[in-house]
């Protein structure tokens, strides 16, 4: 099971893990030129990695299933089927930005270009 969590909530799914020894990861599954063109800012609250949806099953050994993760990619249907299959395979914090980097721009930081 994953969690649907939109931009403007993600501080309140992040906060369950504060204080752990491990930060959280924003995994952004967008392809690299994506990345390039428009991105979030790395905040305290979490750690940011850039690995397209296409390379997730042959770089899953990059990630920690007992990290918490939360899955971002364009308009959030990427990122959905990389958090269910994260969950599959065993990951026990697994979220979804549902609406993308494209909502992330709306609804937490309007610095992010729109593409």
């Amino acid at each position: 099971m994953f969690y649907q969590v939109r931009p403007a909530q993600l501080n309140d799914w992040l906060g369950q893990f504060a204080g752990d020894a491990v930060k959280p990861l924003i995994l952004d599954v967008r392809e690299k030129w994506e990345c390039q063109v428009a991105s979030i800012g790395v905040e305290p609250a979490y750690e940011l990695a850039c690995i397209p949806m296409g390379e997730i099953t042959s770089r899953l050994q990059e990630l920690d299933p007992d990290r918490p993760i939360a899955c971002l990619c364009h308009h959030g249907a990427r990122s959905m089927s990389v958090a269910a299959f994260l969950a599959r395979e065993g990951f026990e914090s697994v979220a979804n930005i549902t609406g993308g980097i494209d909502a992330w721009s709306h609804e937490r930081d309007p610095k992010v270009p729109q593409y």
